[in-house]
């Protein structure tokens, strides 16, 4: 077998918005090296700062050098036919994935990590960076950082891994079934095979066990196996590469229970690297207010602290729903809920729905009745139960909302007929509220409402 044994100095952390500005490549027969390569290169782009301090590369060295396109061909060549190797692999090999394709050339070959290798074929080590490896296995590397220096440690400590390999690692990792050409350089695969392809919660944890990222999942296995195995050359995937030491989860039995627990520990954790849900609580208000003539007047408008909502939503769309669904229910007029603004005469009127409180043709006792009603019918904060498969056989799921509010999931004996809440508390786990969970069990509801057992007040 023929390697290729990869180093690159680039001007940022990830391939979408980056650019290579050193690159070396050693080829090398498993006994000694063959051929090598090695340039700087102009990315087009500035080099930040902390990149110039870090690898010792600035402006005035790369100026002259050729751009990737001009070196292009050279580097697909050497590497379209080899086993691209590199420590961290799939940091070097989206960056020249991504590069190379820009410029018409499709590279799709198999990977070896000399940092997964190490962990399996040298165990026990206090770190697996490649300075401090370097150190600890007695290899020379002068001038770390830069890619001729990295790409030349890089084929000695493979040359070391070779001969240290009794257990044949790197054949198994060559296997076309084996995740560990995508699997970042720091997770063992122990974790990924642990995985269970059921609906649950999957959670990525750094090197001291801190929760940098919550994902929920119909299938476990399969979505976390989707985030490493895909050609995504963005920051995500870079900084689950870079910064993933471990994967957890927790089963569910349904995909509802699996969306409500991420949102919970998404609202607990606050990983590094979720984006969504971590939008303020709540943000629109349904409120109401009397006018100069002795109307109730309805309206949807940001939170403020000094005035009391009727009710709550995260997304003003979700706000504006719900009231044009009050005015058909209750004859509201669409104009005194300022959803018709302008100075046409009012829509509802004209089809007879409004009965004229816009012009004070119904009294505004009758109209505010039919308010109160309207406001009424979402305030009343009933119990109930949503009751799905459960985990096992033996089981049902349960998810309990209590006077309106959701409390609790957990999961009961198959044959529980006792659906009051005292009996079914014990069974759950509390869970804290939030706008996204009303969202998701309302959707839910609407779509089965078979699975749903009101409880008798």
């Amino acid at each position: 077998m023929i390697y290729a044994i990869v180093d690159i100095e680039t001007t940022g952390g990830y391939a979408a918005a980056n650019g290579i500005i050193e690159i070396s490549i050693q080829v090398f027969d498993g006994e000694r090296v063959i051929d090598r390569y090695e340039t700087l290169v102009n990315p087009g782009v500035v080099i930040p700062k902390y990149i110039q301090a870090f690898t010792g590369i600035n402006h005035d060295m790369v100026k002259d050098a050729p751009p990737f396109e001009d070196i292009a061909r050279t580097v697909y060549y050497l590497l379209h036919d080899k086993i691209f190797v590199a420590h961290n692999v799939n940091f070097d090999y989206s960056f020249l994935k991504n590069h190379l394709e820009y410029y018409g050339y499709s590279l799709h070959v198999k990977k070896l990590c000399t940092v997964r290798l190490c962990r399996q074929i040298i165990p026990g080590l206090p770190s697996y960076s490649l300075g401090k490896l370097c150190k600890s296995l007695g290899i020379e590397l002068q001038n770390h950082h830069r890619a001729g220096s990295d790409a030349v440690a890089t084929t000695e400590l493979f040359k070391l891994l070779l001969e240290k390999d009794e257990k044949n690692f790197i054949k198994t990792s060559l296997e076309r079934t084996s995740k560990e050409q995508v699997l970042p350089p720091n997770v063992p695969v122990e974790h990924f095979k642990n995985l269970p392809a059921t609906p649950g919660v999957y959670y990525f944890n750094d090197n001291k066990g801190k929760v940098v990222y919550v994902g929920k999942a119909k299938n476990i296995k399969q979505r976390v196996n989707s985030h490493f195995s895909n050609n995504s050359d963005g920051k995500q995937k870079q900084n689950f590469l870079r910064y993933v030491y471990g994967i957890t989860f927790q089963s569910t039995a349904t995909e509802l229970m699996a969306a409500i627990l991420e949102s919970t520990e998404i609202k607990k954790l606050w990983p590094a690297f979720n984006v969504s849900q971590k939008n303020p609580e709540e943000v629109y208000s349904l409120i109401m207010y009397e006018d100069q003539k002795g109307y109730y007047r309805l309206a949807v408008e940001k939170k403020r602290k000094q005035v009391k909502p009727i009710f709550t939503f995260h997304y003003k769309v979700h706000a504006h729903g719900v009231l044009q669904k009050l005015i058909k229910e209750f004859n509201l007029c669409p104009v005194l809920c300022f959803v018709q603004r302008d100075k046409q005469k009012c829509e509802e009127l004209k089809e007879g729905n409004c009965f004229g409180a816009c012009e004070t043709v119904e009294a505004n006792t009758l109209y505010n009745k039919r308010v109160l009603e309207a406001i009424s019918s979402l305030t009343t904060r009933s119990s109930y139960v949503v009751l799905d498969k459960g985990l096992r056989d033996e089981e049902i799921s349960c998810i309990m909302v209590s006077k309106g509010s959701f409390f609790g999931m957990g999961y009961l004996p198959k044959n529980f007929t006792d659906i009051t809440e005292e009996a079914v508390y014990k069974y759950l786990h509390p869970y804290k509220e939030n706008s996204y969970i009303k969202t998701l069990l309302q959707t839910h509801l609407s779509k089965f409402p078979h699975q749903v057992h009101h409880i008798a007040k």
